[in-house]
């Protein structure tokens, strides 16, 4: 997060909030601040955080602890430099022994590492969250808390879920509302009492409803859909995104397919679809799902009027070993990560999923929204 005070609310009454600003930020009373005239905000969505069995041996240090600050470091200047970051977070942090596919159990350390590249929000409504049952639940929202971290999709109780979603983001009067759900668990049930939020309409226009009671300039709903692998959205992720327009959202972000699909901005700049942002680290090999995009959105307050001011993405992959020789752990990297810096096959798949991603953009994104060179902490 950036040194712009950010007021990232809970909402656990009408008017109350967390803040989390910095120390200095807090001491000042803000009773004495007067409401700037223009109000800007920017959020930076990646996609799926994984943690196959791979990744944490490769994480495992000498003395037997885990350490992910070298997999993060290609994109923590990019994170950090965003007001707000988010991702999804698609495993659970049940304690030790850690598993991987298929049901997920990493290292704390991973969460502890996102957060020290600058991730401030994980979205927890995916179809690996109840992978370790309500223990696996409940330990990765106390670990979230306990680091920081703010969350949404995924809660202990009902109660806790009528207290604190929607989620609210709110900076001198500019306030973004968002909803993240998941089209299913896995076919596992949700333990009781914990509760996740699921892909249901009549559940989702109620909480739409309690959005729009919020006061919000802006609406983002971050669902969890799709067709694993599969570049380009199916007709349910279309049938599902015009419902969420109608009903009141402005700006969808989705992710599940492990794959980078397109993103179309629609209606004059009104509303961004970013369909799927891919893969943000795993360890999954088949086409496509080694790399991903982050999606860059900028927010301008005027008075009543708000608008998406600037949008764009950056494009990332991730190399692992052998193919870095033994070199380095699991790296993400910016897609234009100079080639003095990588081995021969590191070139080579760089090479193809560039291709691969610039290609689907070119050919079936929509409006004008540009990639950016993504600047790089190494």
């Amino acid at each position: 997060m950036g040194s712009t005070l950010i007021l990232l609310t809970m909402v656990l009454t009408a008017s109350s909030c967390y803040s989390a600003g910095t120390k200095d930020d807090l001491a000042a009373d803000s009773s004495l601040a007067m409401e700037p005239a223009e109000v800007k905000l920017s959020l930076l969505i990646a996609g799926d955080l994984m943690q196959h069995m791979p990744q944490i041996k490769a994480a495992q240090q000498s003395d037997g602890s885990y350490n992910y600050d070298e997999c993060f470091a290609g994109i923590k200047d990019e994170v950090e430099s965003a007001d707000v970051a988010i991702a999804n977070f698609e495993t659970t942090l049940a304690g030790a022994p850690y598993s991987g596919f298929p049901k997920f159990s990493a290292p704390d350390d991973f969460l502890s590492g996102a957060r020290g590249a600058g991730f401030d929000i994980m979205l927890t409504a995916n179809n690996h969250c109840v992978d370790t049952h309500r223990k696996g639940l409940e330990r990765t929202l106390a670990m979230m808390d306990s680091m920081g971290v703010y969350h949404l999709g995924t809660y202990r109780n009902i109660s806790e879920r009528e207290k604190n979603y929607p989620f609210l983001i709110e900076k001198d009067g500019l306030r973004i509302v968002l909803l993240n759900f998941t089209y299913g668990t896995n076919g596992l049930p949700v333990p009781e009492p914990c509760y996740v939020n699921l892909m249901d309409t009549t559940e989702i226009a109620a909480d739409l409803e309690k959005a729009k009671g919020m006061n919000p300039d802006v609406i983002i709903a971050l669902p969890h859909w799709g067709i694993e692998y599969q570049t380009l959205p199916s007709k349910a992720q279309k049938d599902m995104a015009k419902w969420l327009l109608e009903h009141g959202v402005d700006h969808i972000i989705g992710g599940h397919p492990h794959v980078a699909q397109p993103i179309e901005l629609l209606n004059n700049k009104q509303n961004l679809i970013a369909w799927s942002m891919g893969n943000v680290v795993s360890n999954q090999s088949k086409p496509n799902t080694y790399g991903g995009y982050m999606v860059r959105l900028e927010f301008t307050k005027n008075d009543t009027l708000t608008v998406l001011s600037d949008h764009n993405y950056s494009l990332y992959w991730v190399s692992r070993p052998p193919d870095n020789g033994y070199r380095h752990g699991y790296r993400i990297l910016p897609i234009d990560y100079p080639d003095t810096l990588l081995t021969a096959k590191e070139k080579t798949l760089r090479s193809a999923i560039r291709g691969s991603m610039r290609r689907l953009m070119k050919e079936h994104g929509k409006g004008e929204i540009k990639e950016y060179s993504l600047p790089s902490s190494l």
